[in-house]
C-alpha cells in the first residue's frame, strides 16, 4: 500500500489552471491511486471503475475554477469521483436492467460474523465481497460508512427516500455479515 499523499499545492493547481500537460500529469499521478479506490467501491466492475477514473479527471481538470480552497483539494476531488461513480453505476443500470435478486430475501435470515473475521481479511478479499452486495447496497454503504454522508444527503445524491437509505445500509451490513461468516466458515462438502 502507498504511504499517505501529501496535500496537494496551491503552485501545483496553479500550473493546472494554467493547462500546464507536466502539472496535469503530476496531479493525477498523485491522485490517481485514491481516487480509483473509490470508483472501485462503487462501480460495478474495473473497466467501469477506470472509465469513471477517466471521467474523475476530466471534470476535476475542466472544474478547476471551481475550487475554493474551503477545505483540502483531495477532500473535493474524492467528491467529484463519488459522483462520478454514482453516475457511472445509474448508467450500468440503464444499459443493464433487470428486476435482480429479491433483496429482502438476500438479507434474511443474516448469521453473525466472528469479530476477528473482519481483521483476517485481505483489503482484495474484502473489496470482492463489497462487489457482491446488490449495487444499491454498496452504494448506501460506501456513502455512509465510508465517505461520512448522512442519509439525507445519500437520499439527495441517490434520489430515494431517508428511510430507504437507512433500511438498505441496515441490509447490506447484514448481507456483508452473512457473506463474510460464509467466507472464513465455508461449508464442507
Amino acid at each position: 500500500m502507498p504511504p499517505p499523499i501529501a496535500p496537494v499545492d496551491e503552485a501545483l493547481l496553479a500550473a493546472c489552471r494554467r493547462g500546464e500537460s507536466a502539472a496535469q500529469h503530476r496531479l493525477y499521478q498523485k491522485l490517481a491511486y485514491l481516487l480509483m479506490g473509490v470508483c472501485l467501491r462503487y462501480c460495478p466492475n474495473r473497466a467501469e471503475a477506470e472509465d469513471a477514473l477517466q471521467n474523475t479527471f476530466v471534470k476535476i481538470f475542466t472544474r478547476l475554477d471551481q475550487y475554493r480552497g474551503q477545505g483540502p483539494f483531495e477532500a473535493w476531488a474524492r467528491r467529484i469521483a463519488v459522483t462520478t461513480s454514482l453516475h457511472a453505476l445509474e448508467q450500468h443500470r440503464l444499459r443493464h436492467p433487470g428486476p435482480g435478486p429479491d433483496l429482502d430475501d438476500l438479507a434474511g435470515n443474516v448469521a453473525s460474523a466472528e469479530p476477528s473475521a473482519l481483521e483476517q481479511l485481505a483489503a482484495d478479499d474484502l473489496l470482492a465481497l463489497l462487489a457482491t452486495l446488490p449495487p444499491g447496497y454498496r452504494a448506501v454503504l460506501n456513502l455512509y460508512a465510508v465517505e461520512g454522508y448522512s442519509h439525507q444527503e445519500i437520499a439527495e445524491l441517490l434520489g430515494i427516500a431517508e428511510g430507504t437509505s437507512k433500511s438498505q445500509l441496515a441490509r447490506a451490513r447484514r448481507l456483508l455479515e452473512t457473506r463474510l461468516a460464509a467466507h472464513h466458515h465455508p461449508q464442507l462438502p
